[in-house]
This record gives structure tokens, sequence and C-alpha cells, in this order.
């Protein structure tokens, strides 16, 4: 089995942007402690983070037939991108929506996420678990789908 980990914009950022929304943390402390996880249940995993949308898109169409499913943490991307829903929804991986924040108690404009409609469930608000969350439900809907 194999999970792709997506992230989007600013995310390289974390430890520094913001500690007190997202924590101290850096995206290579969450890496480390899912790799740590994904080796525990034998999964093989990716971990890519990219601010450019076009690179986003790219890596989720180049998963299909390489990885069973895909953890996303589309960062602000969630909130704009059409195109990001549109290759989740043409690829057909099964996607997990993360954030680290709960985005339906911040400002309104996070409220709507464009690719939750396409994506088989959505963990936010569980700070750096929710990455733990996000590979936990990755599994389960890979062994389900």
């Amino acid at each position: 089995m194999k999970v792709l980990f997506l992230n989007g914009p600013n995310l390289n950022l974390l430890g520094t942007r913001e500690p007190e929304v997202y924590g101290r943390l850096t995206l290579v402390d969450i890496e480390a402690m899912v790799r740590t996880r994904a080796i525990d249940l034998k999964v093989e995993i990716a971990f890519r983070q990219s601010n450019s949308e076009g690179e986003l898109v790219s890596w989720i169409q180049e998963a299909r037939g390489q990885f069973n499913s895909i953890v996303i943490n589309a960062a602000a991307y969630t909130h704009t991108s059409i195109a990001l829903r549109d290759a989740i929804s043409a690829v057909g991986v099964p996607t997990i929506e993360i954030h680290l924040s709960n985005i339906h108690a911040r400002e309104e404009f996070r409220h709507t996420s464009l690719i939750a409609p396409v994506c088989r469930g959505q963990i936010s608000g569980f700070g750096v678990k929710s990455y733990l969350l996000g590979f936990e439900a990755a599994i389960i809907v890979t062994e389900t789908h």
C-alpha cells in the first residue's frame, strides 16, 4: 500500500508561521511522525510540498496507478482551487482532505472547501494529529475501495 501526502502553499513555513494557530512543529517534524507510523503499519508514503497550484495538480494526476490514496492539506488552495478539485475528481484516487486548524471555526472565507465534495472525507482541527488521522483514514478507504 502506498499513500501520497500533498501539502500546499505556506506549509513549508510551519513552526514559524502563526504558531498559535498551526503549532511549533515543522513540516519535516510532521513528516517524520507520519513516517514512523507508516513503518509500524508497513505502508509506503511519499511526502511533498509545493507553493505552486500547478505542481500539486500534476502530482495528483501522477498518483493514479502509483498510489492507493492521497492525503492532502491544500492549505489556502482548499478555498480557491477548482483545478485541484477537478484533478482529484478526474484521477479517482481516494483522497482525504486534512487541515491543522478547524477551518469551520475560523474566518468565514475558510469555511468553504472546494475540494471537500470530491474527497472521501475531511479531518480538521486536530493540529499535527490531523496528519495521523488522515493517514489512518487513507488506509481505511484503500481497504474498502
